[in-house]
């Protein structure tokens, strides 16, 4: 179906409805409650403290379940996150006599007002995402996997809110505590509680809102629905399933979920599902371990995934620019990854991305061209973009996106403001875009310093991250200069064969590197062209004094690409087998051969190396 027909249809269909739409909210007031934040305003607030009554949304939603998830899509617009609110976890508080609005602020954000969700919608935002933490409200420490009746009630309550104001909703279990680590218990009778809790959870939820509007998504999981199920903070004796056990659990789960729901009656026999993909991660749900569930019915399933890439950018204060060519390729190669979902015709919901501000509402530099290119591949490729936002870039309180730059990028990207055009104009309008903001890319590639890597191209340098994530410098596997904290300073080399070269960082005009998280000395395109090449360190000095290694280094790859030596690597418990060295024996190498002192300030980090054949 064209999206312009697709659209005009249920724009019809959405203005009768909403007509009926009913505000529901007789429950009693309650006390007003206290951001645990750094704001001192105080919100009125209704308390579910009462069962509030049924609103399942439009009263006539028949129209949305005769689509599919891919022409659903198109009406889900883009989207946001009710985030660190109803999964923050308060577990023992929760038991102990603790109400719903009160443990939702205990993560610093405001209870939950139909206000709120009111502004998200006029902001441009279409979908919203709730994150719950289940066992907040279930003993289930003792067998007991009741949800307490005031969550329920409390999750309904917001999830009208939703609903009444137009919005598709997406309902999840959201690390609640990390329980998820039970399925990788060396246990049989913890794995199977870990199923027979999950099922029961499942089983009060979709019984719940059986009957609520097709506007209503269930999620299976969130990130811990992968690697994470070997979570020991609940389980201490996980961490018994190999990964391709952690792909099979995985999708076993996200089955009995498919199976569960589908049996639970009401509207659930033909809802529309959404299914998380292992981690949530592009790469490992593009992996053919990966397989999506049977269904019952045909069209009714998204996949999940979650996008902070690069997360130097996305995720810590270290880098604070975006833009490069290189960077664009990654995330615009990436995002197309996801059509071999599309192509079989699954939905795909990017359940959480962002350029995460710490809670200011001031965007870092350049979160303006990140969410273009971002937006712009999901019109491309049809799919729902969810902002992962935690009272930062949307102000709850005052019920708008602060940032004039910011809020039109999001409202020019809903539904309403696009519901004009067709499925062509838009694919060509992001396609026009996309080309024209990556031509620019490649204008701002002015620093004439920096070495420009290119497949024929081999280029030493060294990672850095800082111990209080404050500070970076190119992180990763990849070779590329411009990811970095603005004012670091690099003295890279161009590798041309055997010989000695030398590296250097200079982080005095940056600001204040302290300690190291993590460092390395990498060589892009080093396993491409130099296979088999070792790598051995002949000077480390730190603030222009040398530097005696603590331990062997060695020389490995990852990716199968980039050569690479660890300095400081936390993560790598032991040398691998296949590592090399100089005396051709791995026994006593380690992955953290400097180990500084982290309250120390770092200005300069210069390394000489000798390149040798093997």
């Amino acid at each position: 179906m064209k999206a312009n027909s697709l659209k005009r249809t249920i724009a019809s269909l959405f203005a009768a409805s909403a007509l009926l739409l009913t505000g529901c909210d007789t429950a009693k007031p309650a006390e007003t409650s206290e951001n645990a934040g750094t704001e001192a305003a105080r919100d009125t607030v209704t308390a579910a403290e009462t069962t509030p009554p049924k609103n399942t949304g439009n009263a006539d939603d028949s129209g949305i379940n005769e689509m599919t998830a891919l022409e659903v899509s198109v009406l889900m617009g883009n989207g946001i996150n009710l985030g660190n609110t109803l999964e923050a976890y308060n577990h023992q508080g929760y038991l102990n006599g603790g109400d719903p609005t009160s443990s939702e602020t205990v993560w610093g954000m405001p209870t939950t007002t139909r206000e709120m969700i009111d502004g998200m919608k006029a902001a441009g935002f279409d979908t919203l995402r709730v994150p719950v933490a289940w066992t907040n409200g279930m003993n289930y420490e003792s067998g007991d996997y009741t949800i307490d009746e005031r969550l329920m009630n409390r999750v309904e309550e917001v999830v009208n809110y939703a609903l009444d104001a137009d919005m598709f909703v997406v309902l999840n279990d959201h690390w609640d505590g990390s329980w998820w680590g039970m399925f990788g218990s060396k246990t049989e009778e913890t794995r199977e509680k870990a199923m027979e809790m999950y099922k029961a959870m499942w089983t009060q939820i979709a019984g719940n809102f059986a009957d609520y509007s097709y506007k209503l998504i269930f999620e299976s999981a969130n990130e811990e629905l992968g690697d994470r199920l070997n979570d020991k903070d609940v389980a201490a004796d996980s961490g018994s399933l190999s990964r391709a056990q952690c792909f099979e659990t995985a999708n076993r789960i996200n089955s009995e979920f498919v199976k569960l729901v589908r049996a639970s009656g009401g509207k659930n026999a033909d809802r529309f599902l959404l299914i998380a993909g292992y981690n949530t991660d592009i790469a490992n749900t593009t992996n053919d371990l990966y397989k999506m569930p049977e269904d019952t019915v045909d069209g009714k399933l998204f996949v999940s995934v979650h996008y902070y890439t690069p997360w130097d950018y996305c995720g810590t204060k270290a880098v604070d620019s975006w833009g490069s060519p290189k960077q664009y390729d990654e995330m615009n190669n990436l995002l197309k990854s996801m059509t071999k979902f599309t192509d079989k015709g699954y939905g795909v919901i990017i359940g959480e991305y962002g350029v995460l501000t710490d809670g200011k509402a001031t965007p870092k530099p350049d979160t303006d061209i990140y969410f273009a290119n971002f937006l712009n591949n999901c019109d491309l490729y049809n799919y729902v973009p969810l902002l992962w936002d935690c009272n930062g870039l949307y102000r709850r309180r005052e019920y708008k996106i602060a940032d004039e730059t910011i809020a039109k990028i999001f409202l020019d990207r809903s539904y309403s403001a696009q519901s004009s055009l067709s499925e062509a104009q838009i694919k060509n309008n992001a396609q026009t875009q996309m080309a024209e903001d990556y031509e620019f890319a490649e204008e701002r590639m002015t620093d004439e310093t920096d070495i420009q890597a290119s497949d024929d191209t081999a280029v030493a340098w060294i990672m850095y991250q800082s111990a209080d994530y404050g500070m970076a410098y190119c992180v990763g596997n990849t070779y590329d200069p411009t990811n970095k904290s603005t004012g670091v300073k690099a003295t890279n080399a161009l590798i041309t064969g055997e010989g000695q070269y030398t590296v250097a960082l200079d982080f005095t005009a940056a600001g204040i590197a302290k300690g190291v998280n993590f460092s390395a000395l990498g060589i892009y395109n080093g396993e491409t062209l130099f296979p088999g090449y070792i790598i051995s360190i002949d000077s480390l000095k730190v603030n222009g004094e040398e530097t005696e290694l603590a331990g062997k280094p060695y020389t490995s790859s990852d990716d199968g690409k980039c050569t690479r030596v660890n300095l400081n690597n936390p993560w790598v418990p032991k040398a691998p087998d296949d590592g090399r060295t100089a005396d051709g024996s791995i026994e006593g190498a380690s992955a953290q051969i400097w180990t500084p002192n982290n309250n120390k300030r770092i200005d300069t980090i210069e390394i000489t190396f000798t390149y040798m054949a093997p």
